[in-house]
């Protein structure tokens, strides 16, 4: 008898298929879906916001090269030197080695001021793509689990980056820095009992010392830098290690990826977006001048710049030093000097604490510790997000601005004292109001939303009835926002964005 030939098993799915990824645009050719053709076809949502995170790692790229090139040129050293260079104005006056050595870099190193500056601007785009990133994974709902961990690295990501800008922006010893330094010490000795031990630990003797420069340089060149390459390394692994996100659309659930494959549609454009990047930066560093120590000057102890202003990412340390009264108490033959204590070591403190501990505390909360959340929200379907995102942006601009409170009262020709009391009330009032405000116009854009959809949209015409009167007419809405609800949400269901349960994955069909 003739065998009978068993029909074949249904094949399995491998690949970006099994971690429930589509891709758009596939290759020409078939790879395969193991080690390096599984990840060479992992799939990355295409929205313009997704390229925030790679804007802050070019950026870090771009400061480890123009870094690398100005260690060559740079001489960390606080002994004394009587300048000599081709900038006249400070021409037999005494300053720093390190200071000698910028003005060297600036001035007679031939491209140096322009990768000097660029360094300097690479920096700002670096710390403001990582603040900005953050936001928008807040603002969207992308901290939940199982991306709890990115969340952390990228809040110390933030933390390490304004550390690495502090102690670059140190380096040069000029009068600029040297007040910052001297602030920096300031804080230190705000703390009780061990103020005055730390100060002397960091600065090797009496403020302002000669070990300060050397230390902040290695800081500078290796510690901060393999710790934030050790941790963005350790990011772009769980990204890919995990779904991305994405904004929810026709064909997006949870258990897929939608968007173009690794290679070689979105490395294509991402590289498109390094060489942008490179270019408008070489642009800033070569017309927009930025940090010009010579103006400044070396460092005196006896000096202070006018019109000081730190870079604006450590600026609100500076406004809330300067809205805190003269707060002093004398216990046990300790000064605690509140003034200093308060906004430079306990407000940075919570606000970094709150960060860190924000994505656990939601979840606990909203009860969605349990599943996986891999579709991004919009802002307005999370109108208490929202307005704490917003409440927390308004209280930062506002010590943002109090930083340069004597700059603005001196330009616009206002009181000092009456510009300070009018940002402590803002500091308290503005971050209440912003919330109320953007709770409320969430729930509104959501209610208009609604009626928008379960009404149609108005086509422009007007009708007029048999009794005289007149109607506008109205047809389907075709156009969607990112993430936008295609039909009118019911009673029963959710308006808060939260993912609905997913129907069971069916099984794949034979080919």
């Amino acid at each position: 008898m003739r065998a009978r030939r068993r029909p074949s098993a249904a094949p399995r799915p491998t690949g970006a298929h099994r971690r429930g990824e589509r891709i758009v645009g596939a290759l020409g050719g078939r790879l395969p879906m193991t080690g390096g053709g599984r990840l060479l076809r992992k799939a990355f949502p295409e929205h313009w916001s997704f390229l925030l995170g790679e804007i802050a790692l070019y950026s870090l790229v771009l400061l480890i090269l123009t870094g690398v090139w100005l260690t060559f040129f740079f001489a960390p050293e606080m002994s004394e030197v009587v300048y000599q260079g081709r900038y006249v104005p400070l021409r037999g006056v005494r300053m720093s080695r390190a200071f000698d050595s910028t003005l060297h870099i600036s001035f007679e190193v031939r491209g140096g001021l322009l990768v000097r500056q660029m360094h300097h601007w690479a920096a700002l785009v670096f710390v403001a793509a990582v603040g900005v990133h953050m936001l928008r994974i807040f603002f969207t709902g992308a901290f939940r689990r199982p991306r709890e961990l990115n969340w952390v690295i990228g809040v110390t990501l933030l933390v390490i980056a304004m550390s690495e800008g502090f102690a670059g922006y140190s380096l040069p010893d000029d009068l600029l820095s040297g007040t910052g330094l001297r602030i920096a010490q300031g804080i230190m000795l705000s703390l009780p009992v061990v103020g005055t031990y730390v100060s002397m630990f960091v600065f090797g003797a009496q403020f302002p010392g000669e070990d300060i420069v050397p230390r902040l340089y290695a800081m500078h060149i290796l510690l901060l830098p393999g710790l934030l390459i050790a941790l963005v390394t350790v990011h772009l692994m769980l990204v890919f290690q995990l779904k991305h996100t994405q904004w929810r659309g026709p064909g997006r659930t949870n258990r897929n990826v939608v968007g173009k494959p690794l290679f070689p549609q979105f490395m294509a454009s991402s590289t498109g977006l390094s060489f942008m990047l490179f270019g408008v930066t070489a642009l800033l560093g070569g017309l927009a001048q930025i940090n010009p120590v010579w103006v400044y000057g070396p460092y005196r102890p006896d000096q202070v710049s006018t019109g000081s202003q730190p870079d604006w990412y450590v600026g609100f340390l500076e406004g809330a030093l300067r809205l805190v009264p003269p707060w002093e108490t004398n216990l046990a033959g300790h000064t605690l000097m509140w003034n200093v204590l308060l906004p430079a070591v306990v407000l940075p403190g919570l606000l970094f604490s709150v960060l860190y501990a924000y994505p656990f505390a939601e979840q606990r909360l909203t009860g969605e510790w349990s599943g996986e959340r891999h579709l991004c929200d919009r802002p307005r379907d999370r109108p208490v997000r929202s307005g704490l995102g917003v409440a927390g942006i308004v209280f930062y601009a506002v010590l943002l601005l109090a930083g340069g409170n004597d700059i603005m009262a001196y330009s616009f020709r206002i009181s000092l004292n009456a510009l300070t009391w009018i940002f402590r009330i803002a500091l308290v009032v503005a971050p209440i109001v912003a919330f109320l405000i953007t709770r409320r116009l969430c729930r509104a854009l959501v209610e208009a939303e609604q009626k928008r959809l379960t009404r149609g949209q108005e086509s422009g015409e007007v009708r007029q009835t048999v009794e005289g009167g007149y109607t506008s007419d109205h047809r389907a809405v075709t156009r969607f926002r990112p993430g936008a609800p295609r039909r009118p949400v019911g009673p029963g269901e959710s308006h808060t964005g939260t993912p609905s349960r997913e129907p069971p994955a069916q099984a794949p069909r034979r080919r």
